[in-house]
């Protein structure tokens, strides 16, 4: 079947808040404030904040570069400006990932679809209880319902196309999730004994600093800013040439470390308030969201509204990111086998649905099926971030420099005939830091899952 001509974002709005909308998902609004609060608050976020404007700016620039000047989804970009197994290699790594991730990344959307149900319905005490978490997961029926609720969302935005659907959806969410954000996080810097908890998250502690905390949070700029997924070349494929890159990867990252910021200002004050400090309640992890925090909207006046508010809040950040990531998976079928978008799209669900299911059921009918001691989400979560991603980034900092060249790359970049006035860093970063960083990434994941060091 043939393809039908390529369609892109109307300018670069467009682009910005959809690509926006890619990076800004669970990362920010789950993963970092749980990662701030146990590295150190103030310091964290210097060093993610450090990273996000050096390491962060070239890669996205770095592959939304590859992705307008190639036209194509990963396979086919690193097939343009090199052959053999290994630019095929660069290319279906950085396609896979989207494919991995988005199932289980879904499975957390279901139960995020689940949590604002039940403050919808009224029962704000009874999700605050501590049991209520663990028997929602283990129960695979309801938890394998939500998923799929999570996954029509995705996928009937997908249908609708990349100007109709992708686009639209990001021009109205992205504003939403910003207002709702910054009225969540003034309520709850206002708590008492919250402004503890700003200090803490805002200040940085230099005693609270090591060498885990930059690696944590290497790790965690690669997860919110969608560096390594595929997503920012098929995006950049969809940009128009005469929309500025690096002014819309500047843009791109400060909604998404503003958001993560807010993110921050939203949970850790209020678990401060909550706890008095507790360092217990700082490193509560994962659970944060959905055993600490409902918690603390029960205990609050208006508990029901704010637990609302949150969880639409990261439902519309949640679903923005999943469907960056499964328009880069649907782009990499329409281009390498030459189907039509619904057939893409029906199949991605397909594969959804069976890599999700196996991840949502891990934790109740199929709990005692692990892979090398980790439950399916976990699993793929290990394989995707701390393995695959890393050597995915790889690849882009050697296919830039090695194949496209630089001189090529930022070519492109000038190309919609704008300064590019950071491009000494670009350069220096693509050619010596980036792999470096991405080398010890990988090498640290490795020696976390052996017992060698503790993250």
């Amino acid at each position: 079947m043939e393809t039908q001509e390529r369609k892109g974002f109307s300018g670069k709005i467009g682009y910005v808040l959809s690509a926006a909308g890619a990076s800004v998902g669970l990362g920010n609004i789950w993963r970092f404030p749980y990662l701030a609060a146990k590295y150190g608050g103030g310091i964290f976020l210097l060093v993610y904040v450090l990273l996000a404007v050096t390491f962060g700016y070239t890669m996205i620039i770095a592959e939304t570069a590859i992705g307008r000047a190639t036209g194509k989804s990963p396979v086919s970009a690193f097939g343009t400006y090199a052959k053999g197994p290994a630019a095929k290699f660069g290319g279906w790594i950085n396609a896979i990932i989207p494919m991995l991730i988005c199932p289980y990344y879904s499975v957390i959307g279901g139960w995020v679809c689940k949590y604002l149900f039940e403050y919808l319905r009224g029962n704000v005490q009874g999700i605050a209880d501590d049991s209520y978490f663990g028997g929602f997961i283990s129960n695979g029926f309801e938890s394998e319902f939500w998923f799929i609720v999570f996954v029509a969302l995705i996928l009937i935005v997908i249908f609708m196309g990349v100007e109709n659907g992708i686009e639209r959806v990001s021009r109205i969410m992205m504003p939403i999730l910003i207002v709702l954000a910054i009225v969540i996080s003034i309520y709850s810097i206002t708590r008492p004994g919250a402004l503890m908890g700003v200090r803490y998250f805002l200040v940085p502690d230099f005693s609270h600093f090591s060498w885990m905390t930059v690696i944590t949070a290497m790790g965690q700029m690669f997860y919110s800013l969608s560096i390594a997924m595929g997503i920012l070349i098929t995006f950049g494929s969809y940009m128009k040439k005469d929309v500025c890159i690096e002014e819309s990867t500047i843009q791109v990252e400060i909604f998404d470390t503003g958001i993560a910021m807010l993110a921050g200002l939203m949970i850790i004050p209020a678990v401060f308030s909550f706890s008095g400090g507790d360092p217990k309640a700082l490193g509560a992890g994962p659970s944060l969201m959905f055993i600490t925090m409902p918690k603390i909207f029960a205990s609050m006046g208006f508990g029901r509204i704010i637990g609302i508010m949150f969880f639409a809040l990261v439902l519309f950040a949640a679903l923005t990111s999943a469907i960056a990531l499964t328009e880069s998976a649907v782009s990499t079928f329409a281009d390498e086998f030459r189907w039509n978008r619904a057939l893409c799209t029906a199949l991605i669900g397909v594969i959804m649905i069976i890599l999700g299911s196996l991840s949502c059921l891990g934790y109740g009918p199929l709990a005692n099926v692990t892979i090398i001691g980790m439950q399916f989400l976990d699993f793929f979560d290990f394989l995707t971030n701390s393995m695959m991603m890393p050597i995915a980034a790889l690849c882009i900092c050697l296919y830039v420099t090695r194949c496209m060249t630089i001189e090529r790359a930022v070519e492109e970049v000038l190309m919609d005939g704008h300064a590019f006035r950071r491009r000494g860093i670009f350069v220096f970063m693509i050619k010596y830091i980036c792999p470096v960083f991405v080398v010890i990434i990988l090498l640290s994941s490795i020696a976390n899952v052996f017992g060698l060091i503790s993250m």
